[in-house]
């Protein structure tokens, strides 16, 4: 009773983290498939949520047409239906509209076709007041889910670079403008706020928001910054290439990314906990194992061997905080392949040792994982055979192509090329062949030339992939 407890729990946290919790700290943190800062040195970008407002929008276009500014308004349907004469008057003065979910309600609570169809109201509202299709999407609090990743190509996703607070009347206008003053530069995609009756919001904080924004364009215009659309700041609707946006801040970001991965990754330590995983090679940390039962489909093996439900197997894990350094420091994918082949070559050694000096482990009959892999683990003794379809392998592929999108030195665009060999594997060796080849020092492992070939065969991308890690077990 208890593992089941544990297993529902780590499937209810791996469900919530995977759909909801993982995408946003992905996007809002790494930029991944969304807008957030521009390049521009003299243009920044002025966006505005919740509205329109009856009370606070006309004075917020008055403001900006005395100072020449555009801005971007990501609208709420509802909001835009009652006020179709606001969303007129916001394009006729040349601003930029984007949609901001028909209600204003978390895509976290809402189901895809829910949230598909927010947007598709919201902008037919758009389209049939201005005649113009809007694919510029805020989601409600920047909070996203899964599938706003990969659903509705044509949508551009904009987050922000900057926001204030500006919702809470208890900030006040000194302060809010303080905060919008330090961040005012080239670049900035500040966010604000022209209705406050949403959720957690002050019904009187637009007030606030106006009068310290004029302080704003004031200084603005002193300093020779101008406010424009979101897609002019973008380039012409064009989005800033994720290969750009990392030159910018790969230097500058590379120590607190790595932190944050960390912090995103402490998660992990609940399933090391829970499943009592052991690590290969303590002193630097690259394989984590654990014994456990095999339920699935029976796999054949080399030389004649077959792992079947029921048998007792080592279930294998990479760690993926290693991974991610690996990948934030390699060179190219050949230059990551290479480092993991070495380390694994070290670490299989060590976990056939502390196998067979083990008397629990001794009637396991393979090691078993999954992975997101080619031809990199026969090289090692591995068999690879493909992953049962079903709802286990199709969050696993999609999983992985989260997690190597981070890791991976070419970051999105490894999930353009080859997409098709992106699929996650199941992976096993006869524990005979672990205990022979590797109980020593003097296995044939595969040598770095042996890795070159493979990764130059066509079609090939040794280890381009990443491990799957904390997933409970299939049953």
């Amino acid at each position: 009773m208890t593992s089941l407890l544990h297993s529902l729990l780590l499937w209810a946290l791996y469900i919530s983290s995977f759909y909801a919790f993982i995408p946003s700290l992905i996007s809002r943190l790494f930029g991944f498939r969304v807008f957030r800062r521009g390049k521009s040195q003299t243009e920044f970008a002025l966006t505005f949520d919740d509205g329109p407002d009856p009370v606070y929008t006309p004075r917020l276009l008055q403001l900006l047409k005395q100072y020449d500014a555009k801005a971007t308004f990501f609208v709420v349907g509802e909001h835009a239906d009652h006020h179709r004469d606001l969303i007129r008057r916001m394009h006729e003065e040349g601003h930029l509209i984007g949609i901001h979910n028909y209600i204003h309600k978390t895509n976290w609570l809402m189901r895809p076709g829910t949230v598909r169809k927010q947007i598709q109201q919201t902008g037919q509202i758009i389209q049939e007041v201005t005649g113009v299709k809007s694919c510029y999407y805020r989601p409600p609090w920047g909070i996203m889910n899964l599938f706003d990743f990969f659903s509705q190509k044509d949508r551009k996703i904009i987050l922000w670079s900057s926001m204030f607070e500006d919702w809470k009347s208890r900030v006040g206008v000194q302060k809010l403008t303080e905060r919008m003053l330090k961040e005012l530069k080239g670049g900035e995609v500040m966010l604000l706020h022209d209705r406050g009756t949403t959720l957690g919001a002050d019904a009187q904080a637009p007030e606030h928001m106006l009068q310290a924004l004029q302080v704003v364009l004031q200084e603005a215009d002193r300093r020779g910054l101008h406010s424009v659309r979101v897609d002019t700041l973008m380039g012409g609707g064009a989005t800033v290439s994720e290969s750009q946006e990392n030159s910018q801040s790969q230097v500058q970001l590379s120590r607190w990314k790595r932190g944050i991965v960390a912090l995103w990754l402490l998660w992990e330590n609940v399933f090391h906990w829970m499943y009592h995983l052991r690590t290969a090679s303590p002193e630097d940390p690259l394989l984590h194992y654990r014994p456990r039962v095999y339920h699935g489909a029976m796999v054949e093996m080399t030389d004649g061997h077959v792992m079947q439900n029921g048998d007792q197997v080592i279930e294998l894990h990479f760690d993926n905080k290693k991974l991610f350094e690996l990948g934030m420091t390699s060179r190219s994918s050949m230059h990551l392949a290479i480092r993991m082949i070495r380390a694994i070559e070290q670490q299989l050694p060590d976990l056939a040792r502390q196998i067979s000096s083990d008397p629990k482990l001794s009637s396991a009959k393979a090691l078993y994982g999954v992975s997101m892999i080619n031809r990199g683990p026969e090289k090692f003794g591995f068999t690879v055979r493909d992953l049962p379809p079903g709802p286990f392998s199709a969050a696993s592929k999609i999983y992985l192509k989260l997690l190597l999108s981070v890791i991976h030195p070419a970051g999105t665009k490894r999930l353009k090329q080859r997409s098709e060999q992106l699929v996650p594997k199941v992976i096993a060796m006869p524990m005979g062949h672990l205990l022979q080849h590797y109980g020593t020092r003097s296995y044939a492992a595969a040598t770095v030339e042996q890795v070159k070939t493979t990764l130059l065969e066509p079609q090939q991308d040794l280890l381009s992939g990443a491990e799957l890690k904390n997933v409970p077990p299939m049953r």
